[in-house]
């Protein structure tokens, strides 16, 4: 008899040198669908680091679409999210920095346009081993459109020594500041190498990261891409 036994799948070794700190909100019941600013605002005032530090990003609040017979309201400053006791505040960074932030924002409340949130005990996080990346926010140009948008990435991707495969990206959404919106688009990229996902994770792209722009996370599939983040 011949019996040869298959190869064991390999785990793919993520590197920990940049990884995401969640912290719970503890104490949080609405916030703006529209938050982007003011709540990077509120964390770089708290840590004055975070707008300085390479390799540091800060994911908006993301809620569930619908709960409990709730929708999600239209991306407006105006409308309010529910947060839910797992909605989590998400700050991605050097991992040499973890203590210092942990120290920094854990138990601390946050004023984010007239709404206030407090953040409990935060976890470490690593980054994906996953191929397909989805960001909910990419800082877009006024005077393009969805191709022209696509081929500006890949050609700034390349320049890095990324190579897109597949590129698939949403509809414009823009971000309030005080200084006028920031135009931005989601986008989704698949089959990526696992060199380039983490390198992806570990950058990002673009501008406003501490706004949640430019921030990849893992993604099984594309029919989220088309539809604008909260």
């Amino acid at each position: 008899m011949f019996w040869q036994e298959s190869d064991p799948e390999t785990h793919p070794k993520v590197p920990n040198d940049v990884v995401d700190v969640m912290f719970p909100l503890q104490k949080c019941k609405s916030l703006p669908v529209d938050h982007a600013y003011a709540l990077a605002n509120a964390l770089i005032d708290a840590v004055p680091w975070l707008a300085e530090e390479p390799r540091t990003a800060i994911h908006t609040i993301h809620v569930a679409g619908s709960q409990n017979g709730w929708e999600r309201p239209a991306h407006d400053s105006e409308q309010q999210l529910l947060p839910s006791r797992r909605t989590k505040l998400g700050i991605r960074i050097p991992r040499v920095r973890l203590d210092e932030l942990k120290t920094a924002l854990e138990g601390l409340t946050l004023e984010v346009n007239g709404s206030s949130l407090t953040l409990g005990s935060a976890k470490e996080r690593p980054l994906s081993a996953e191929k397909t990346l989805f960001a909910r926010y990419v800082v877009a140009h006024a005077d393009e459109d969805e191709d022209q948008f696509l081929r500006r990435v890949a050609a700034e991707l390349t320049q890095r020594g990324i190579k897109i495969r597949k590129a698939l990206c949403g509809k414009a959404l823009s971000l309030s500041t005080p200084t006028g919106p920031v135009l931005t688009r989601s986008l989704m990229l698949a089959e990526l190498s696992l060199d380039d996902a983490i390198a992806l994770q570990q950058r990002g792209i673009g501008d406003h990261q501490t706004m949640g722009c430019g921030i990849f996370l893992p993604h099984k599939g594309i029919e989220a891409v088309a539809q604008a983040a909260s």
